[in-house]
């Protein structure tokens, strides 16, 4: 299957595509169970006004909502799953636009849910709870739904700021017409001399050139639309920084970013601990930028130098099946419980492992609390198709893991808690190529460096992000007009620091804020840096043998969203509002780094 040429699905064979018929046996299932839910919204509309009656009766709706909830993921997911694994099919385009319907107009007819629970006095619920069994088993989930209570203002005013929405949310959504849409980027002369026009994915892939030529042309012009549109760009970041530092005013917190980690519960020291602590590690980044320029041999390196590979193609292929014994060694240290559920992955076609025509791109798990942990795959005979495997294993485990041990109501997890498992598997499969490739430098330097990439990627460089993101909401809370020239000259000085004197920080990376998506996602992109940092601190002491920490990880990974995330990892052993598990990180990527660093040396 690792031919160029992209075959229809037919042509796979059956055990390489996601068995669906353990979610419904025929599409007809899928679409009874439709109608049941559609069927249901009558009922569901006719509770309004009714939670705060007695707590039999709040019992009762919370008991209906998160049965049709259920019933309503499994008829999304089934037809978002048929969609993706081939999307020119017309039956599963209008499977999944009437599937996404239906959910919007379930998320419409609870709406009252939350403000009345908002509404009933906390001594109210709390007697509720007291004297109600069922009530007992969603305590957690009232005190999540109901912990904004000192947030909320009138109906009234409630209603004024929901009406205000779109005009509020104008500066976002004019950034992504812009940025997706509107901007017509240059032509630039590839390395065989043929002229394409840059995109926002050809631009990532020609920053990887082995021509120098070709990256900086493709930097250059990419950057000239953004310098050419940075005044409006500008104007869109502050308007949209002033909305969310105007929706936390109003709504009685001392910042946006409290706000925006309230509802998680994440104390805001831990976005404090992360920046404080990177920063002082940035020696660390400074070496491994340094190691970059003498490797590629430049007397000035530039910003459009930090992305073409150093080491060119990887040494070694693999095939789905020989992978597949790879994943499952590199797994080993997680013991025997854990690889049954991946022999099960395997066993019970989880998997849908090849590309096909229509098929979505990239790679995913997804699936329900009743369904397989399910995982999309475009397989390619590389190393970076097997890290992409025992990555989406470790949600599918995750998941599992939760879905088994938990109720409904607290079997999912946070998108702050989301990436650990994942990670953590990836750094088990990059220790077990290191020692099996012991003798083999070419393939060791590849996986070191693939290592290294991503911790720069993932820590440094969205730590970067946070420190800036948090810099602009506090300068516009003081009152600071943010104009393109103060971002720039900001965000050139903060690039600087973080890369050293070793790359030359240039005009035109002082513009990279007007093109990060994230910077609109209000205080989002430091939990990638945090979840890699807690997978390593995880994943680097399971290695060493320490049962106690692998059974504290396994309670994590069983855990869902019964507890707040910070909380769940405290329990799990790693307190992310200390420095610990950040410094245990870096000290791993420190010692990478000196061995990437002799093999270097020695390889000259």
């Amino acid at each position: 299957m690792s031919e160029n040429k992209v075959v229809t699905r037919e042509q796979i064979e059956e055990q390489y595509k996601w068995d669906l018929t353990t979610m419904y046996a025929s599409d007809a299932d899928q679409e009874k169970d439709f109608a049941a839910v559609k069927d249901s919204f009558e009922r569901l509309a006719s509770y309004q006004g009714t939670l705060a009656d007695s707590a039999e009766q709040l019992a009762k709706v919370l008991d209906d909502i998160f049965a049709i909830a259920r019933k309503m993921s499994n008829v999304y997911v089934y037809a978002h799953l048929k969609h993706d694994q081939d999307s020119t099919d017309a039956n599963y385009q209008e499977m999944e636009a009437k599937a996404a319907q239906l959910y919007a107009e379930f998320g419409q007819t609870i709406s009252y849910s939350t403000p009345e629970l908002l509404a009933i006095p906390q001594e109210k619920l709390d007697g509720f709870i007291a004297e109600n069994a069922r009530l007992q088993d969603y305590k957690h989930y009232l005190e999540v739904e109901t912990l904004g209570r000192d947030h909320v203002l009138s109906p009234n005013e409630e209603l004024i700021l929901a009406q205000a929405s779109e005009a509020l949310n104008a500066s976002a959504n004019t950034f992504s017409f812009l940025n997706n849409a509107d901007f017509v980027f240059p032509e630039v002369e590839d390395a065989e001399g043929n002229k394409v026009q840059l995109t926002h994915g050809l631009y990532g892939k020609l920053l990887e050139s082995s021509n120098r030529r070709v990256r900086k042309d493709t930097f250059e012009k990419f950057y000239s639309i953004y310098d050419q549109f940075k005044n409006t760009l500008a104007s869109t970041l502050s308007g949209e920084i002033k909305h969310n530092n105007f929706n936390a005013k109003v709504h009685k917190f001392e910042s946006a970013r409290a706000a925006a980690l309230f509802s998680n519960s994440v104390p805001e020291s831990v976005y404090d601990t992360l920046v404080d602590t990177v920063n002082e590690r940035l020696d660390l980044l400074h070496r491994y930028t340094a190691l970059r320029k003498e490797i590629l041999g430049l007397d000035d390196m530039e910003m459009y130098d930090l992305y073409t590979p150093l080491l060119g193609e990887p040494p070694v292929t693999f095939t789905f099946e020989e992978a597949k014994e790879i994943v499952f060694e590199a797994l080993k240290p997680m013991g025997e419980d854990y690889l049954e559920i991946i022999q099960k992955a395997f066993d019970e076609r989880w998997i849908d492992v090849y590309e096909n025509k229509g098929k979505r791109s990239g790679g995913y798990s997804s699936g329900t609390y009743d369904s397989n942990p399910y995982i999309l795959l475009n397989w390619q005979d590389n190393i970076s198709s097997m890290y992409t495997l025992i990555h989406e294993l470790g949600h599918s485990a995750h998941s599992y893991l939760t879905h088994h041990n938990q109720p409904y109501e607290y079997g999912s997890y946070p998108i702050f808690l989301a990436e650990i498992a994942s990670t953590s598997n990836e750094n088990l499969l990059t220790a077990y190529l290191l020692e099996k490739y012991a003798d083999n430098e070419e393939v060791k330097l590849y996986v070191l460096n693939h290592f290294l990439d991503g911790v720069k990627g993932t820590v440094f460089r969205q730590t970067q992000f946070a420190e800036f993101e948090h810099f602009m909401y506090q300068a516009d809370a003081k009152g600071q007009p943010l104009t393109a020239d103060f971002l720039s000259k900001n965000y050139r000085e903060l690039n600087e620091k973080y890369y050293g004197d070793a790359v030359n920080s240039g005009e035109l990376i002082g513009l990279e804020w007007s093109r990060i998506p994230h910077f609109y996602y209000n205080y989002y992109v430091f939990q990638y840096a945090t979840g890699l940092s807690a997978a390593t601190a995880f994943s680097d002491k399971i290695l060493s043998g320490d049962t106690a920490v692998l059974e504290s990880y396994k309670g994590f990974l069983k855990s869902g969203n019964s507890d707040y995330p910070v909380e769940t990892m405290k329990t799990a052993g790693v307190d992310m509002t200390q420095a610990t598990f950040i410094n245990d990180t870096l000290d791993v990527f420190e010692c990478r780094l000196n061995e990437f660093e002799e093999l270097i040396r020695k390889n000259k």
